[in-house]
C-alpha cells in the first residue's frame, strides 16, 4: 500500500510498522487545523496540555513517537509520527469540528489493514480504485500497478542483499534514475514543477516514463541476482548497470521518433486538460 492516505482532500503521510500503521503528527495536526505552520501549532499546543508534553517525551501511558524517514523537499528527513492510540490522544486535545470524521476515518484505514492483511488483494483493488477516481485511465493504471510489483521485488531483493532501509534505498534508487533519465528522483520533480515534498513523482509520470522506470529496476534485480551483489557498494553497480540499459532503450527510442521520454507535464496539468475537454463537452 501507499504511504499516502487521503483524509478528505488532503494527504497524511504513513508508514507500515509491524503491521501498524504509524501517521505523521505534522500532517494530522494539518488536517485538523488547517494551520500553515503544524509544528508551531504543536509546540503551542504542548504548552497549553502539559500531560501531552509528556506523552510526546514517551512518559505516561501513552506510545512515544516514532522517527521515521520520509521524502521531504529538502531530501529524505526523520519525521515524528505516533500509532492510531498516540494520534486519537493527540486529537482530545485539539479543538477541532474535523475531530469525529477523523477518528471514524482513522479507524477504517485500521479496518482495511486488518481486511488486506487477511486478503492483500484488497489493498491493490483499494489502490487502482483510487487511481480511478483521481481521473487516471485504465491503462495508465496497470502500467503504476505493475510498476509497484517491480518495485517491490526489487527492495525485496535489496533487503536479502544487506541493503540498509530508506537512505541507501533512496541512494540505490537515485542512481537508477540517473541513468536512465539522467535525473535523479528530486531534480526530475523539479524538471515536473513538483514543488510538494507529498507528491509522488511516480504518479506524475507518463505511460513511457513508467515503462522505463520498470525497466530500470528490473534490470538492476536481475543484475543483482546474477552477480549475487552483496552489500551496498556492490548493489550501487548493479543499479548503475541496471539504468543504463533503461537509459540506452529511451535513447535509442528517442532517436527513432524524435520525442523526448522525460517530460514536464505532471499529473495536474493532465487533469486540468481533461476538465477543460468535459467543460467544452458539456
Amino acid at each position: 500500500m501507499s504511504n499516502i492516505v487521503l483524509f478528505e482532500t488532503k494527504s497524511v503521510r504513513r508508514a507500515l510498522i509491524r503491521d501498524e500503521w504509524w501517521f505523521v503528527i505534522a500532517d494530522v495536526v494539518e488536517v485538523l487545523t488547517d494551520s500553515i505552520n503544524p509544528s508551531d501549532y504543536l509546540k503551542k499546543l504542548r504548552k497549553r496540555d502539559s500531560s501531552l508534553g509528556e506523552a510526546f517525551k514517551g512518559g505516561g501511558q501513552f506510545v512515544p513517537p516514532l522517527g521515521i524517514e520520509f521524502e521531504t523537499r529538502g531530501g529524505r528527513q526523520m519525521l515524528q509520527c505516533w500509532n492510531v492510540i498516540g494520534i486519537l490522544r493527540l486529537i482530545q486535545s485539539i479543538p477541532s469540528t474535523k475531530a469525529e470524521p477523523f477518528k471514524r476515518w482513522l479507524a477504517n484505514v485500521g479496518y482495511e489493514r486488518l481486511e488486506e492483511i487477511e486478503n492483500p488483494e484488497l489493498g491493490t483493488k483499494r489502490m487502482r480504485e483510487i487511481y480511478k477516481l483521481k481521473g487516471y485511465s485504465s491503462e495508465w493504471i496497470e502500467k503504476r500497478m505493475r510498476g509497484i510489483a517491480v518495485r517491490d521485488e526489487l527492495t525485496e531483493e535489496w533487503k536479502k542483499r544487506g541493503v540498509k532501509e530508506q537512505k541507501e534505498y533512496a541512494i540505490l534508487t537515485a542512481e537508477i534514475s540517473n541513468a536512465t533519465f539522467g535525473m535523479t528522483p528530486s531534480e526530475y520533480k523539479q524538471f515536473k514543477s513538483l514543488d510538494n515534498p507529498k507528491e509522488n513523482l511516480r504518479d506524475h509520470m507518463s505511460d513511457l516514463e513508467l515503462i522505463f522506470t520498470m525497466l530500470g529496476e528490473a534490470s538492476t534485480t536481475e543484475i543483482a541476482k546474477k552477480k549475487n551483489a552483496i552489500g551496498f557498494e556492490p548493489n550501487k553497480r548493479a543499479a548503475v548497470e541496471g539504468g543504463a540499459i533503461a537509459g540506452d532503450a529511451r535513447k535509442a527510442l528517442e532517436t527513432k521518433t524524435g520525442s523526448k521520454v522525460s517530460t514536464q507535464e505532471n499529473y495536474k496539468l493532465l487533469s486540468e486538460k481533461k476538465r477543460k475537454k468535459l467543460d467544452k463537452n458539456t
